[in-house]
């Protein structure tokens, strides 16, 4: 196939990644290509190997996944087009005939760790963890004898020969993961009414009061932030970038004019895309915050200028 039908994702084989990117009905006629990391997968996309890349970006236990975060803040730049949520429940996959005492040695994706920290000091109190380069890749590894034990989906046993020894653990109700696809920047598609705007924003100067100054582009004009994150620069102690998810489109008044605000006033801003919303939940401005409400003030002001009110 061509690069127009590939995608890539966090691979090998197995991940929560590739189950979450089989959700998407044009899954079904892309080459999906399992990638080792995340930076990886999207730099097959910036090579234009792949059309485009579905990596994890947050989860509900741990937050930011940092290394996605920073790909899209600090890489050669890329937009997001949608993304994915997926329910996680992990279970505990061992070469057949292990039993629970015999599991010494359990490995798995960092992010794990957190969703199953309470499972394991309750059953498994003496195990010692070690982090794999995913949950598929932990099974990997216990495929060959490295690990007793590897913390993933239970839809990847059968890829690596294993069985689950137990199933849907998860230390938090309702453990979900989102995942966004990521493809090279291009003009957006039209606003669906359920969208997010995802950009990331540096100070110009660090003092009392900065951040506030600039979130309250987003607070006076009724934009609600559904995620806010620092990101160290890399530059020193105390330097750091903001990325932000924005309820809206960067069509809607309010959103649009937002990131104006800070594109004056910040050192830096990356717009990163406006994309659906998973779930479809629509977007409800407050009262003043709406287009018409936007384009009502405006043709006011033109009135006020040619001297009719």
């Amino acid at each position: 196939m061509s690069s127009a039908s590939r995608y890539t994702y966090l691979g090998p084989e197995g991940t929560f990644t590739e189950a979450a990117l089989r959700t998407l009905p044009e899954a079904a006629t892309r080459e999906l290509v399992p990638m080792v990391s995340v930076p990886a997968a999207l730099d097959a996309v910036r090579g234009g190997e792949a059309a485009a890349a579905l990596v994890p970006i947050e989860n509900s236990v741990e937050g930011g996944i940092t290394t996605t975060l920073d790909e899209l803040a600090f890489g050669p730049p890329l937009m997001i087009y949608r993304e994915v949520l997926l329910p996680i429940a992990f279970a505990l996959l061992v070469r057949p005939g292990t039993a629970l005492p015999d599991v010494k040695t359990v490995t798995g994706h960092p992010a794990a760790q957190a969703q199953v920290r309470q499972w394991l000091s309750e059953h498994l109190p003496n195990a010692a963890w070690e982090s794999s380069a995913s949950n598929a890749d932990g099974a990997r590894l216990v495929q060959e004898g490295r690990y007793d034990g590897a913390f993933a989906g239970e839809f990847a046993a059968p890829t690596y020969g294993l069985v689950p020894l137990a199933t849907d653990i998860h230390d938090a109700s309702n453990a979900t993961t989102r995942f966004v696809l990521v493809g090279r920047p291009a003009r957006l598609a039209a606003p669906t009414g359920a969208d997010k705007t995802t950009a990331v924003f540096w100070l110009r100067d660090n003092h009392p009061g900065a951040l506030l100054d600039l979130l309250q582009e987003f607070a006076v004009r009724g934009v609600n932030l559904m995620r806010i994150e620092s990101r160290p620069t890399g530059e020193g102690l105390g330097q750091y970038c903001f990325s932000v998810d924005a309820d809206g489109h960067l069509t809607d008044r309010r959103v649009g004019e937002s990131l104006m605000g800070l594109h004056r006033r910040c050192l830096r801003v990356r717009f990163l895309g406006s994309y659906p919303r998973a779930g479809g939940e629509v977007s409800v401005p407050p009262r003043g915050a709406g287009d018409a409400e936007f384009n009502d003030a405006t043709d006011w002001l033109n009135r006020a200028l040619d001297g009719r009110v």
